[in-house]
């Protein structure tokens, strides 16, 4: 039995940036994207290292991090977790639509 998987924001703040793009916004179809498949499979990202993961994420309680391509450049950062048997959480923690300040935030 495969578990079942939740997606949500990591803040009300991030989750506001999301639902104020605009439904044709090529960010957020991408973003869309990231969730369905999030959805079939939580584990599709690539890890990045505990040494990297900042701070401001530490501070939210996340403990794991993956990154997973929007497009040439941009990225979405998220998180899994479970509070049960029965269900995964992916948190998706923040995208970056330029590679520079993805580098930046985890300095590359």
């Amino acid at each position: 039995m495969s578990k079942r998987v939740h997606v949500k924001f990591l803040t009300d703040k991030i989750e506001n940036e999301y639902c104020a793009l605009a439904e044709d916004d090529r960010i957020k179809k991408k973003i869309n994207w990231v969730i369905a498949r999030l959805k079939q499979r939580p584990n599709c990202g690539q890890p990045i290292a505990k040494r990297l993961i900042p701070q401001e994420y530490t501070n939210h309680g996340i403990t794991n991090a993956f990154w997973i391509e929007l497009n040439k450049g941009a990225r979405l950062i998220y998180s899994l977790s479970s509070e049960n048997e029965e269900e995964i959480i992916a948190i998706i923690i923040e995208w970056f639509s330029r590679h520079k300040d993805y580098e930046r935030r985890f300095g590359y």
